[in-house]
Parts: C-alpha cells; structure tokens; sequence
C-alpha cells in the first residue's frame, strides 16, 4: 500500500492510502517508511499543506473507511463540524439521531479515528470543555484552553496550527528579502 510521510507544525505525519482513497493519518509518521506513491497520497499532501498554510478548511479527498458501519457514520460526521468550532460528544451523538446517552459509544468510535485532521475529531469536546484522552496527542485529559502549545493550536479558530507555519513563511520571505 502506498505511504508517505509529511512535514506539519504538529510534527511528521504518515499517510498512508490505498486506490480507492486514504485510509489512514498517523500522528506518529516517523515509524513509517515512504512506499510508492499515489494520486490519492499526492492530493492529501497538497491539501494537509493548503490546510496548515490557512488556505484549506475543508478536505476533499477519497477516503477509504475501514470499521464498522456505527465507526463510519460516527467519523463521517466530523467532516460536518464547521472549521473554527467544537461540539460535545452528545451533540455529535444528537446530530447521528442518536440521543446524549450514545455519548459515550460516539466518544469511542472518533477514538478509533484513522483520519485525524481530515476527519476533525480534535473539534469534538467533554460536555465539561475537556479534551479526551488521547495516546495520539499524548495521553493525558486536556482542558479546552490548554497552556500546552502543542495542544493551543486546536483550539485557535484562525490562527490554529496555521499560524505556525504562517509564521515560517514569513521568516523565509523576510531572510530572502
């Protein structure tokens, strides 16, 4: 299967894809080894860099979910949490037609996300404004304004994870200048 691995402010982030779309985004890219390459992979590049460069809110790209029918519909409802915005885990579970008590079960299947930042899990909060824990991003139950940097840039509307890579560009347009 073709994989590659990308440069963000958030670190290395391996994708891997099959023909039919991207399968997964792996926070911790650096344990895979670029394999082949795809259009499928080609265009989550260019977009995962659109979307950190603050030219990109929206993913369009083929993607291949692999979990079960309740997993899919729950990871295909993140791709409709606006950019710049949150929901609880009941409000997820609300919109699936759901009811707040499927919170939980809601909760566990973005756990099992395996597109991260395509499919925005990071918008879905605690009822209580927390961060779930999360092995991806370092284990630990994180409140909705964390003093870690690492985290800051998720719950940023604008500036986000885009700022970061803005602020790169700068320095390279002022040190060429």
């Amino acid at each position: 299967m073709p994989s590659t691995v990308v440069d963000s402010p958030i670190g290395p982030l391996g994708l891997i894809a099959s023909a039919a779309g991207l399968q997964s985004v792996l926070f911790d890219g650096g344990r895979i080894s670029p394999d082949g390459s795809s259009p499928v992979l080609v265009e989550a590049v260019r977009q995962l860099d659109a979307y950190f460069d603050g030219d990109l809110v929206t993913f369009d790209l083929p993607l291949e979910l692999n979990g079960t029918e309740f997993n899919r519909r729950c990871w295909l409802a993140l791709a409709t949490i606006p950019y710049g915005q949150t929901v609880s885990y009941g409000e997820q579970a609300r919109r699936l037609g759901l009811g707040s008590d499927a919170a939980r079960a809601v909760g566990a299947a973005n756990g099992r996300n395996p597109l991260p930042i395509v499919l925005p899990c990071h918008r879905v909060i605690g009822s209580d404004g927390s961060r779930p824990t999360s092995t991806r991003l370092g284990g630990a139950r994180q409140p909705a304004n964390p003093p870690t940097p690492s985290l800051r840039p998720f719950n940023q509307a604008r500036s986000g994870p885009l700022g970061i890579r803005q602020e790169k560009r700068q320095k390279r347009v002022r040190n060429a200048t």
